[in-house]
């Protein structure tokens, strides 16, 4: 079937904006939903844009996260290690989910919402005791997320610019060459497994601690999988809350209509994020691929058993078969059931965490800035560039 398709490569050509969506994926979403594709790294593989056709290759067990190697499509320069929770398959991935998932309970969320206000009441104070403008990246976003998966793991915040630069390097495109991330994959770990040894010699209240006391007393999991799953928390915990919220607060700034809305009607926050999880693109595109253990219909063809399926989340939540009006952003929405997070068994751990951070981040900017606006002109925002999130660099705010 692949050979009589047209293959396109990708990323795809031309240049787009901040947080445009490239037009390519609208146009396949329409006429080849499942559109034959080549990435930079792996092999050929599938890629689906539409909403049901994105939310089974999530959650079907006929897709399987396990099946990975070399010749995986992918767009990173690193293939994903089969120890990782992220590149598991039940029952093994359920093993590990439970290990952890205890420390995400909404119990213990609930529990965390005063700290995080007071924390990030102090980021607030710092920025209006300095004066505007503000740099909504380097003085709000980035501190607040990395304290967070710093108190939650149990790793010393001021490390932070170590692990800031490896986690960049290891989650780039083509910003860093295959050598560069494999050499600082190999720092992270090495970093990682100092923290799990001194575990080893006391006592820690954290997570990192009930890893370890997972991997030591109950033989739960082996040393690797405890090391990568340290490496994959610190990682995703502050790489994806951090660009979400500059994203937010940039898309919120720049759609005058919804700020005046959310300003007047603060008890549309929750929602608000909601929308904002929906319509804001985290990721440049496509998420990592699984492979088909048996042969799948899905829009526009049949995926056969073996081949890799790439799931671009961010076109799915902008379908108009499942959100109407989908490129408006509106903070009133109430049918909202997007995909941020993903779907099913890989459904994110952290979502409870980022969404109570990005109400308490976001809710606070505005209610402590209330003329809270952009320090320079849209278009001058200058955005990153060669990784897997997109992000401004910089985000100027006055207020």
């Amino acid at each position: 079937m692949s050979a009589t398709r047209r293959v396109h490569t990708y990323p795809f050509e031309g240049e787009v904006h901040g947080l445009e969506l490239h037009p390519k994926f609208e146009e396949l979403r329409e006429s080849d939903p499942l559109a034959r594709v080549r990435p930079p790294y792996g092999g050929e593989g599938w890629l689906v844009t539409r909403y049901d056709d994105v939310r089974t290759a999530n959650s079907d067990p006929r897709f399987s996260r396990n099946q990975i190697g070399e010749d995986t499509p992918r767009t990173t320069p690193l293939a994903r290690r089969g120890d990782t929770i992220l590149s598991m398959d039940p029952p093994e991935h359920t093993r590990l989910r439970k290990l952890v998932s205890k420390a995400f309970t909404a119990r213990r969320m609930g529990a965390m919402q005063g700290w995080l206000e007071e924390l990030f009441a102090g980021l607030l104070d710092t920025a209006e005791h300095k004066g505007a403008p503000a740099d909504v990246v380097r003085d709000l976003a980035e501190p607040f997320t990395i304290a967070v998966i710093c108190r939650l793991l149990g790793v010393p915040y001021e490390d932070r610019e170590k692990f800031q630069h490896w986690s960049e390097v290891i989650m780039s495109t083509t910003a860093y060459t295959k050598e560069e991330a494999v050499a600082a994959d190999a720092s992270i770990r090495a970093y990682l497994a100092d923290l799990v040894a001194a575990r080893r010699g006391g006592e820690y209240d954290d997570l990192l601690q009930v890893l370890v006391s997972a991997r030591d007393e109950g033989d739960r999991l082996s040393e690797d999988e405890l090391i990568t799953f340290g490496v994959t928390l610190l990682v995703a915990g502050h790489e994806t809350s951090a660009h979400q919220l500059a994203n937010m607060i940039y898309v919120l700034l720049t759609h005058e209509d919804q700020l005046a809305l959310l300003r007047e009607r603060p008890e549309l926050l929750q929602r608000a994020v909601e929308e904002l999880l929906r319509f804001v693109p985290l990721g440049n595109g496509v998420g990592n691929a699984r492979t088909a253990l048996e042969d799948v219909e899905l829009s526009g063809g049949t995926v056969r058993a073996g081949e890799g399926v790439m799931a671009a989340a961010v076109n799915a939540n902008r379908d108009p078969r499942m959100f109407e009006d989908p490129d408006r952003l509106d903070i009133t929405r109430e049918k909202n059931p997007h995909l941020a997070f993903g779907h099913g068994a890989h459904y994110c751990l952290g979502a409870q965490l980022a969404r109570m951070e990005l109400r308490v981040a976001i809710g606070g900017m505005l209610e402590r800035f209330p003329e809270l606006r952009l320090a320079v002109p849209a278009d001058e925002v200058e955005w990153k560039s060669g990784g897997l999130f997109r992000g401004p660099r910089r985000l100027p705010v006055a207020w």
